[in-house]
């Protein structure tokens, strides 16, 4: 059986070749040790593949001037390596992220090697995956070697992420804090976005929701609530004092009843702390979390989410800015499909009528090139800061005038007329 016998960084990615295909750890978890360590070896690495979700902190392999070095694959592409699609040393690969684990148990994308991010061995021999654990499981159960950063600053959290040492091929020790990401507070316009979303959240809903002011403004509305559920991909600090108020539960869920599951966790310390050991929280792969089949049993289940831009008969973009890829697929699909499933769910697209530069984010079609993440079909609700429009078993002739009605008052005679024009050719 392989022992805990600690090595240093750049000893352990010599194992690393080139040719290879390396997974690296998502979200918080990513392990800024050992991708340093990898990065540091670009003059004698030639045509390795590394590949991701988003990660947080730091990705030098990503820069163009190792374009023969390493060549990033993204299932969700990141700020931190958005550049490299333009540069041509990255790609996109479109997955949902139900499905990102069965790439690796299927062999559909082979790995060669696993970067992961653990806490510190219990007296057992086991690691906790801890905030992050989405496609990770399948990673190590496909990449014949895994490379292990050990971190004390690690949360050990309860669910499906933990892993013996036996699974781990090589252990790095690490001393350093997880990436923070500070919630800012929402305007004006995301908090009457929020009172909106609020109103449509009944008592005994199980939740869903991402990361940012939107999903913030809708969790500072929630505090009279009763009896509310979480079953999302990922959450941060906003639903804590809901949960220690009672408010956010789970007596209600059909899916692990009684706690809180998630697939990964970005957040301040604060959030670190609070899922530290905490058996509330659970965390699951992302074929879990994110199964239709699974998250539909929840009844109320509500899916918000956001959009870079609707058309007015309801396809949303979420993914790209015309033809050029800005984040990914991600889990929007499997939670607005399964909230549609739920008994009394409700599926939800929340978004400012406007970019920061006044440009209308409600048009009359989508930017040429750009992808259809959600479709018309699976979309109930729309909002923004002027209202909601229920688009669910109406014709496409009273979706136009209901999100013509939430546009922007400066845009929606425009966005009307184009539309007509549109038709009419």
């Amino acid at each position: 059986m392989k022992k805990y016998n600690p090595i240093s960084a750049e000893e352990a990615v010599k194992k690393i070749k080139s040719k290879d295909r390396v997974y690296i750890q998502a979200a918080a978890a990513a392990p800024q040790v050992l991708i340093n360590a990898m990065s540091a070896r670009h003059e004698e690495l030639r045509d390795v593949e590394v590949c991701h979700l988003h990660t947080e902190g730091e990705a030098p392999y990503a820069n163009p001037d190792l374009r023969d070095s390493f060549h990033v694959n993204s299932f969700f592409i990141g700020k931190n390596i958005r550049h490299t699609l333009k540069a041509g040393n990255g790609s996109y690969t479109p997955v949902f992220l139900s499905e990102l684990p069965l790439l690796f148990k299927r062999n559909i994308i082979d790995l060669d090697v696993a970067l992961i991010h653990v806490s510190v061995p219990d007296r057992h021999g086991y690691c906790s995956l801890g905030v992050s654990v989405e496609a990770t499981l399948a990673a190590i159960d496909n990449a014949p070697y895994v490379i292990a950063q050990v971190n004390k600053h690690m949360p050990r959290t309860h669910g499906a992420g933990i892993i013996h040492v036996s699974e781990i091929d090589a252990f790095v020790e690490s001393d350093e804090h997880l990436p923070e990401h500070l919630m800012a507070k929402p305007s004006a316009i995301e908090n009457k976005i929020g009172d909106h979303v609020a109103n449509l959240i009944e008592d005994r809903s199980t939740l869903q929701m991402g990361i940012g002011s939107i999903p913030n403004a809708v969790l500072t509305r929630l505090t009279n609530h009763k009896d509310l559920g979480l079953h999302t991909e990922m959450f941060s600090d906003g639903v804590i004092d809901l949960i220690q108020n009672n408010v956010i539960n789970g007596n209600y869920k059909e899916v692990n009843r009684g706690r809180a599951l998630s697939t990964f966790l970005i957040g301040s310390q604060r959030l670190y702390d609070y899922v530290d050991d905490n058996p509330f929280v659970e965390m699951r792969a992302s074929n879990y979390t994110n199964n239709v089949a699974v998250i539909k049993q929840n009844p109320r289940m509500v899916a918000i989410n956001s959009a870079i831009e609707v058309d007015v008969t309801g396809q949303v973009c979420a993914d790209s800015i015309g033809p050029h890829m800005y984040s990914g697929v991600g889990g929007q699909m499997d939670f607005m499909r399964a909230a549609s499933l739920s008994d009394g769910g409700k599926a939800i697209i929340a978004l400012p009528s406007t970019t920061k530069k006044g440009i209308s984010r409600i048009v009359p079609s989508l930017n040429p090139g750009a992808g259809v993440v959600t479709t018309r079909a699976h979309v109930h609700y729309v909002v923004t800061e002027y209202g909601v429009a229920n688009l669910y078993g109406k014709t496409i002739k009273q979706r136009v005038k209901s999100l013509v009605d939430i546009a922007h008052p400066d845009h929606q005679e425009r966005i009307d007329k184009d539309y007509f024009e549109l038709i009419m050719r």
